[in-house]
């Protein structure tokens, strides 16, 4: 059996689609079924080791990007597309996958296209609360479509196959689905007894978070310990910045800057969680599945309708609190926190609401069905 997966440009596309090829493999296995070829189809690879630890054979087609906006890039990436979806073409006919699975963004497009021409039975996963446009055209031809959020259907409903939506969750990587606890403190060199704020601004960081954060910290360390993932291009401006606004402040240690949090790093950071800041992208999933309370900073509206929906999505849940751009300032996320934190029944209701609005089967879910409809097809 042969499976395509294709997507990418984030990490919100690339790490589902290797939570359900871990699933894949593990549910082959589980079912005697011989050990199905894994493919990968986008403009790059994003993470090669990843792809390499799961022996995924990388096939790179270019796509372009259609911007919502005026830009002379939009005629150029046209051309790139209509060459990517002649590449994706050529390249699909050579190994002929049983089942393409698309994760959405503009990379996915050559491939569905390609599977699309050569009847290719095909999967897609949305992980928000509005699909992109890649995602709910290819809803309409779509074998099977999966949702990490229950508003997502409506937009599919009218176009789709009967039957074909399920609302599973998002995938997460078996890597860092589980908190750890053990040894934590003694390895982020953290207090005992003090909270701790856990920052996720995302592997490329979040500037404005970054500069709320430090304008908060002279407060914050008071009475928690940070742990704040800046980003790597972001990690030398903020260390030295909170080094000025933290000079002389006898609490100044309790402020921990990684520049990005590995997979040992972030599973530990959530054992010793108290209330994590963050996104509303992927990362929403991650903090249910280790139902931690949480604060989500979504991006404004003008430049992801997505996320806002996503944050007041989750919020609905009782699972977190919602801070949108334009309320967004360092008294206000110092009195959430506090709220949070100092408020047992508030903490206690946000972890039970996360926990059961975590789906940690929905790689398994998702796998399942690749490999009914790949035996189907080969």
């Amino acid at each position: 059996m042969k499976i395509l997966f294709t997507g990418g440009g984030t990490g919100g596309h690339f790490y589902p689609i290797i939570a359900i090829a871990e699933a894949v493999y593990e549910r082959a296995k589980e079912k005697k079924i011989l050990a199905p070829k894994l493919f990968f189809m986008s403009p790059s690879k994003y993470n090669p080791r990843a792809l390499f630890d799961n022996d995924i054979h990388f096939i790179q087609v270019p796509s372009g990007k259609v911007r919502r906006y005026f830009s002379l890039l939009n005629i150029t990436d046209f051309f790139k597309t209509i060459y990517g979806i002649i590449s994706a073409v050529l390249e699909m006919y050579k190994i002929y996958p049983d089942v393409a699975v698309g994760k959405g963004g503009y990379a996915s497009f050559p491939a569905l296209v390609a599977a699309r021409l050569l009847r290719i039975p095909v999967i897609i996963h949305e992980s928000d609360s509005r699909p992109g446009r890649v995602n709910a055209w290819a809803g309409k031809f779509a074998r099977k479509i999966a949702l990490s959020y229950p508003e997502a259907e409506k937009y599919f409903a009218k176009k789709a196959k009967p039957g074909s939506i399920a609302f599973t969750g998002l995938p997460i990587r078996k890597e860092i689905i589980q908190p750890l606890s053990n040894g934590a403190r003694e390895f982020l060199n953290l207090e005992e007894a003090l909270p701790t704020i856990v920052i996720m601004g995302g592997s490329q960081g979040a500037q404005r978070i970054n500069d709320v954060i430090i304008d908060s910290l002279p407060e914050l360390v008071k009475k928690y310990q940070i742990i704040h993932q800046t980003g790597k291009n972001n990690f030398e401006s903020v260390k030295q910045t909170a080094e000025l606004v933290l000079k002389d402040n006898p609490n100044s240690y309790r402020y921990h800057p990684f520049d990005y949090l590995n997979d040992l790093s972030l599973r530990m950071s959530a054992g010793v969680a108290d209330v994590i800041i963050s996104r509303a992208g992927s990362t929403i999933f991650e903090i249910a599945s280790w139902g931690t309370p949480s604060i989500i900073l979504p991006l404004p509206k003008e430049i992801s309708h997505d996320q806002v929906e996503n944050a007041f999505s989750y919020a609905r849940t009782g699972a977190c609190t919602v801070i949108e751009d334009n309320n967004l300032a360092s008294h206000v996320l110092v009195a959430e926190i506090d709220n949070i934190v100092n408020n047992k029944p508030i903490a206690e209701r946000m972890r039970l609401s996360a926990q059961q609005f975590s789906h940690p089967d929905a790689a398994r879910k998702i796998a399942d069905v690749i490999l009914e409809i790949g035996l189907e097809h080969e």
